[in-house]
């Protein structure tokens, strides 16, 4: 609990201290004389304690022309019951709403704080080491990329990195969610926000710290809520109509029955004195200003997305904003790519086919070839090379995008690359038998054998599947540049509804566009993806989800939700926890609406009285806040 929460509980217990005998005084179940202007006297020290800073705000809004808010409907309606005599309800009401403007501050406060757990990933310094073995303290903006930091047991990764000494156990619980620790050794990558829990890390900064995963991590989080969700700007739109039309109602309330009473005559009957029925009135219309104050709607609806993108953040699902978890939870298709999303992406090379030259010779040419490319492809055929490779001996590269790559090397033209490839140049070729990524070389013009590249699933790519349709979604496609028999295995073995193989980056957009149109109504379309190349799919699917852990900058940067530990099973996951969240959403709003607009009602007919109205508003804000928060508890789903 904040200083502010504390002295307004402070507040609330000195004027209820000074309510509850003056009240029992007042309505004579303690008989004790005092003179009425003693009574009022009484009665405004309490009220003062705990609404004085209602009614400034009250003031300062009618001052600034921001008058209808729920200050203004406290204040007119509780110096309405005092004015009217009703001095112990128009106390109890000030005082019962501070006690749920106390409640909703602890449960935003809550939320909040779960939110700024993930700050606790932002570093307050980096090591650096001295030329004499000392480290310095330094702030991690003035750490360059390239630089070595050094990592101490119980210390926060300040910046991506490499390990080039050391090993240890990280805690990245606060960035993907998951519990158990990571195992990191020498050439392992690390993120910026983990806890070292062991040994000693040497690190090669891979990023500068605006550029790290830490400093991304909380942009992402600290910009989520300038992104409001359908639902929030119907609340907000609803809060700028209704709040004037309940003060009008109020106020036509107070003036049209009795004037037309006393002009008619109609109803007279039930009056003692002409007093007694504006008092009646009067005292309705402040009934009904209290039962109408619509702060159950404006404060739980935000407070549940908030909660929710709250939830989503410690399962390591980072969402943007909370139109986009409004959004995600209306999605009835996923598309996937393939490569480091279903696949783990760590190609390796399996076998060499029918190459009349040596297996040494053919990578060595192949890898040379792909010597300029950082896909994963190419990196798998240099690693299997093994040995250090010149660029100088390449010359006159030419990539050609979906096929592959030209180049000599020592003077000799060499072609890597797919079928397409080979059919471009003409040149005649051996196909496989096996479904992987296959690789053919030709040297001269003359087919040289091809490379069997293989890729493992990710270990709960077919669960991954299964959740989402369970979850509700109906159709999950597989978009991938890979080969049509490739596609079609791992289609298969995962359960995916379709796929798509062979697709260039212009491809892919192309079938996300065909899929778009058949998501008609309220039916939305999700894209994941990893790599640079699914950054326009990202862009142009109702739902970009990137893969955070592995993914290219550019592809974290055009998705809507980034999936920090890069598990597929996470996918299902956000959208039970936006399905949770719109529920709730929907269920404080029609709560709220229908319980205020039967008090409205019987407040108007004069069957509510203040006590009535209070319970009206301060419970269903209660009801609603504590149905909100739910959104945090998102563990088990």
């Amino acid at each position: 609990m904040n200083k502010k929460q504390k002295n307004l509980l402070i507040r609330i217990i000195v004027a209820a201290v000074f309510f509850v005998p003056l009240y029992l005084i007042s309505e004579d179940y303690v008989h004790v004389d005092l003179p009425q202007w003693a009574i009022i006297v009484l009665f405004l020290i309490p009220y003062l304690t705990v609404g004085w800073d209602i009614l400034r705000k009250a003031f300062l809004g009618i001052k600034n022309g921001k008058v209808f808010d729920e200050c203004f409907l406290m204040t007119v309606a509780t110096v309405g019951a005092i004015a009217l005599g009703e001095y112990g309800e128009g106390v109890a009401v000030m005082l019962l709403y501070q006690v749920g403007e106390l409640f909703q501050s602890y449960a935003v406060g809550k939320s909040r704080r779960n939110i700024s757990e993930l700050m606790d990933i932002r570093p307050d310094y980096a090591n650096i080491e001295n030329d004499d073995g000392t480290l310095e303290r330094v702030d991690p903006d003035e750490v360059e990329a390239g630089s070595i930091i050094v990592v101490q047991p119980g210390e926060k990764v300040p910046i991506d990195g490499i390990v080039v000494e050391g090993s240890s156990a990280l805690n990245t619980a606060a960035l993907t969610g998951e519990s158990k620790p990571r195992e990191v050794t020498v050439d392992d990558d690390v993120l910026s926000g983990s806890i070292n829990m062991s040994g000693v890390l040497k690190i090669r900064t891979t990023a500068e710290f605006d550029e790290s995963t830490a400093s991304k991590i909380l942009d992402l989080v600290e910009n989520a809520a300038s992104r409001k969700s359908k639902s929030e700007n119907f609340i907000s739109k609803f809060a700028r109509v209704y709040t004037p039309f309940v003060c009008y109602a109020a106020l036509a309330l107070a003036l049209v029955p009795p004037l037309f009473m006393m002009i008619t005559k109609i109803g007279m009957a039930g009056y003692a004195s002409v007093g007694a029925l504006w008092r009646d009135w009067i005292l309705r219309a402040c009934t009904f200003l209290v039962i109408s104050c619509p702060c159950a709607v404006v404060i739980s609806i935000p407070l549940s997305f908030f909660a929710g993108i709250g939830g989503a953040s410690n399962q390591g699902i980072l969402v943007k904003g909370s139109n986009y978890l409004e959004t995600l939870s209306e999605v009835t298709t996923v598309a996937f790519d393939k490569t480091g999303t279903i696949t783990k992406g760590n190609f390796e090379v399996t076998a060499v086919h029918h190459s009349p030259i040596d297996e040494a010779m053919l990578l060595e040419y192949a890898a040379l070839a792909e010597c300029h490319s950082s896909h994963p492809i190419s990196l798998s055929l240099k690693r299997a090379y093994g040995k250090h490779i010149d660029p100088k001996r390449v010359t006159d590269l030419e990539e050609i995008s979906g096929h592959g790559i030209i180049a000599k090397v020592d003077g000799t033209e060499v072609a890597v690359g797919n079928e397409k490839l080979m059919n471009r140049l003409g040149i005649p070729f051996h196909h496989c038998h096996h479904v992987d990524t296959i690789i053919h070389v030709a040297v001269a013009g003359a087919y040289e054998g091809h490379i069997v590249i293989a890729d493992e699933l990710k270990e709960h790519s077919k669960e991954a599947i299964a959740q989402l349709k369970k979850a509700g979604v109906e159709k999950a496609v597989m978009l991938t540049g890979d080969a049509k028999s490739v596609a079609e295995a791992v289609a298969k073995e995962v359960g995916l509804t379709d796929y798509r193989a062979e697709l260039l980056p212009q491809d892919k957009v192309a079938c996300v566009e065909e899929l778009l149109k058949e998501c008609t109504g309220n039916r939305r379309l999700a894209f994941v993806g990893d790599g640079i190349n699914d950054a326009p799919v990202l862009s142009r699917a109702d739902i970009g989800i990137a893969m955070g852990a592995l993914g290219s900058d550019a592809a974290i940067e055009a998705a809507d939700i980034v999936l920090m530990d890069d598990d597929p099973m996470k996918i299902a996951k956000a959208i039970k926890i936006s399905r949770k969240c719109l529920g709730i959403v929907k269920q404080n709003i029609a709560f709220a609406l229908i319980v205020k607009a039967v008090c409205l009602v019987l407040g108007a007919l004069g069957f509510a009285n203040m006590w009535v109205a209070i319970i009206a508003d301060v419970g269903v804000m209660i009801l609603a806040v504590l149905n909100a928060i739910r959104c945090l508890f998102v563990k088990n789903l």
